[in-house]
Parts: C-alpha cells; sequence; structure tokens
C-alpha cells in the first residue's frame, strides 16, 4: 500500500518536510522503504530490528522479557552492561545494539560490529556462585548459542571452541565475552555478552577466519528470531546452573560433545606470553583446558587456542 507524504503528515501532526527528514533516517537505520515525496511511500519489508516492543512478547517466562535495551548505536554493549550493573540495573537486564563502534572481544580484540547484520547482545545475571564456577556459566552461554543456532538449521555443523567462540566450518560465527565483579567468595554481577555474524556478506581483509550464518547456509536468517532463541537458551542453561544438582557436570559433558576441540586436537595456546603445544585432554571439574604436552599433563587457564593440525 502507498501512502501520501500528505496523509502521513496529517497523521502524525507534522508536515511533508518533517515526513521526508523522518524517512530518509529510517532508510539510514535499513528500513526498506520505497517512493517519493510527489508519490507517496510504501513499506517494502518488516525491518529486522531489535526491538524490545518486538523481543519482549516473545521472551514471556524469562528472565530477560522486562527490561530491555536498544541501541541504534553504542560504543560496547557489554560496557554499557557492566556499568548499568554496578549502578544495580536488575539481573535479566538485556542490552542489544544494532551497531557497535567499540566492540569487544577477550583481551584486547575487537569485534566487528556493522550495523544491523550481526547480533550484539550483552545480559547481566547475579547468580549466588563463587568466582570459580564463572568459566561454567561462560561455557553455558557457548551451549546456548549452539543451540540457538541450530534451532533454526538442524542440519548445520556448529562447533564449540573452548572457551569462548564458536564456529562453522572451522570459521568463526559467534564470540562469546564473560566479565564479572566479584568479591573473595561471591559474585556481585556478570555480565555475558555474545556477538554473533548473521547476515554479513564480506568481512575486513584482516578477519579472514570469519563467517556469517548468511554465508555458511546461503540463505537470509531473522535476526529477531535468533535472539530470541539465543535468550531463551541462555535462560533454560542458567536456570539449570542455578537449580539443578549435577548441572556443572551436564554443561561440561555437552560441551565436550559438541566440541571438536576438547579432546584430541592438536593445538598450541598463547598463555601470558608463553607457548604450549600438545594433545587437548578434555576439561577438568572446573571447566579448564586440559592438554597433554611432551612435558605432561598441564592445565589451560585462559588464551588463544590454535588447531596445530595439518588441514
Amino acid at each position: 500500500m502507498v501512502v501520501s507524504g500528505t496523509k502521513i503528515a496529517l497523521e502524525i501532526a507534522s508536515n511533508r518536510s518533517e515526513v521526508w527528514r523522518l524517512i530518509q533516517q529510517l532508510r539510514s537505520l535499513g528500513v526498506d522503504v520505497a517512493g517519493h515525496p510527489a508519490t507517496g511511500y510504501q513499506l517494502k519489508s518488516i525491518p529486522d530490528l531489535l526491538l524490545p516492543e518486538i523481543l519482549a512478547p516473545t521472551l514471556r517466562g524469562t528472565i530477560f522479557a522486562d527490561h530491555i535495551h536498544h541501541f541504534y548505536k553504542i560504543g560496547s554493549t557489554n560496557t554499557a552492561a557492566m556499568s548499568a550493573a554496578a549502578d544495580g540495573a536488575p539481573e535479566g537486564s538485556v542490552f542489544l545494539a544494532e551497531e557497535q563502534t567499540a566492540g569487544r572481544g577477550r583481551g584486547s580484540h575487537s569485534w566487528e560490529s556493522a550495523r544491523s547484520v550481526g547480533i550484539y547482545c550483552s545480559v547481566i545475571l547475579r547468580p549466588a556462585l563463587p568466582p570459580s564456577e564463572v568459566l561454567v556459566l561462560a561455557l553455558a552461554a557457548g551451549l546456548a548459542v549452539h543451540t540457538a543456532i541450530k534451532v533454526h538449521e538442524p542440519g548445520l555443523s556448529v562447533d564449540l571452541k573452548w572457551p569462548n567462540d564458536v564456529l562453522i566450518e572451522g570459521k568463526k560465527v559467534c564470540g562469546i565475552l564473560t566479565e564479572m565483579n566479584a568479591e573473595a567468595t561471591r559474585v556481585r554481577h556478570v555480565v555475558v555478552g555474545a556477538g554473533i555474524n548473521v547476515k554479513q556478506t564480506i568481512f575486513p581483509e584482516n578477519l579472514p577466519d570469519a563467517t556469517s550464518l548468511q554465508l555458511a547456509t546461503g540463505r537470509e536468517w531473522s535476526r529477531v528470531e535468533l535472539t530470541s532463541s539465543l535468550l531463551k537458551s541462555l535462560n533454560v542453561e542458567y536456570r539449570c546452573l542455578l537449580q539443578e544438582e549435577n548441572a556443572r557436570q551436564s554443561i561440561l559433558k555437552r560441551f565436550a560433545e559438541r566440541s571438536t576441540w576438547v579432546l584430541g586436537k592438536q593445538v598450541r595456546i598463547q598463555e601470558n606470553g608463553s607457548t604450549i603445544e600438545g594433545i587437548t585432554q578434555g576439561l577438568d571439574e572446573r571447566g579448564f583446558l586440559l592438554v597433554r604436552t611432551q612435558q605432561g599433563l598441564q592445565t589451560v587457564f585462559s588464551g588463544t587456542v590454535r588447531s596445530e593440525e595439518v588441514e
């Protein structure tokens, strides 16, 4: 249906010049509006924007339904969530952005965050857990991403790379950044952030090992539907971790089952300026990676894990 600029102006109690300005603003945000002031306007497609009004009804019954914050542009959703958490924002608060100008990965890495093609999402959690359990929560977040993707593409081969990457055909499709504020024996708050490449068709030259769901599957994906699936899956994993007696063992077992990196992988790990080389031997009871090296079995607490296997 084509609607004239004059009619729209009357509906919003404004003028055609203001309508034109607003239409241009919508187009700059990726909304497909056809037409011209002289002929009228037509909305060609429903915008795939991560708006609270769209997401909240799909999240009823989860901890994420009531405090969804959406930004068209922000520095970093994790930074915003950490600041809000320190100021007392409630558990379950969600921070979503169409675009990040300072998206962050682990360590000093940045996260490419082009407008309205990925999911840039951070949530605030306040688990009654000791700081030593937060790694398990990060692994549970990886499982939630894995589940969310498989809901929409069951046949897709999705791999989990310890501790925080989700891969398709060896290329990164998602990174997870977990940050916490804690005392010696208890966590004050945790922010779990996920950056998922959804609709990207090209990447910068410095990201040769990145892919997107659209590139991997050859079809369009709805960011709204995938974000809803992600938050619902994360809600299930989080509730289980807090309430079920054997939840930690379940998370570690399922992470290992869904990962080709945890057991029998020839790897090189850069950790605090040192290098560890060997074959992965599973996860210990806390979720840390075990690697069999020439010097014996070593526990990896953090670091960048790379495959040393011959392709």
